[in-house]
């Protein structure tokens, strides 16, 4: 079914486009935030692991919404570890060791990534394709990952 909601079709998919890379960043970022919580080792394990939780738990609402977001503006998400994979900018851990300065350091460098990917679009969502909702929307989404990358860093 057409949806009619004021924008193009042309911009909704260069939206949804831009969106499922969005998701796929936060889906990685979310499996190895998990990789983090169940891996912990060290003098700090329980308060890190229990860190490590909260921050997962923010990620998965957060690719509940996106995944929403791409389907109120008419598109399918993409939903398969394979589409994250090939979708995704960023990379699978690479640390040698479960402890909680290489894990933050890593999972901080991934938000990072996230919050320059995510500002990059909001104009180009609201001026270029003519969607105000998914700028704002990812405006709080990078709002998101600027409150879980200090709590990162403060870690450190």
């Amino acid at each position: 079914m057409n949806i009619n909601i004021g924008l193009i079709d042309e911009n909704t998919q260069a939206v949804a486009n831009e969106l499922s890379k969005i998701l796929a960043d936060e889906y990685l970022l979310y499996t190895k935030t998990r990789n983090a919580h169940w891996n912990i080792v060290g003098p700090d394990f329980y308060h890190k692991h229990r860190f490590f939780e909260v921050q997962f738990e923010q990620i998965e609402d957060l690719i509940d919404s996106i995944a929403e977001r791409i389907r109120a503006i008419g598109h399918f998400a993409p939903a398969t570890l394979k589409s994250f994979l090939e979708l995704t900018r960023l990379t699978e851990m690479t640390r040698t060791k479960n402890d909680g300065h290489g894990l933050i350091t890593e999972l901080l460098a991934d938000h990072e990534t996230i919050i320059v990917n995510v500002r990059e679009n909001i104009h180009l969502f609201a001026d270029e394709c003519h969607d105000g909702d998914s700028s704002d929307f990812i405006t709080g989404v990078m709002e998101s990952h600027e409150k879980m990358a200090w709590f990162l860093r403060s870690h450190l």
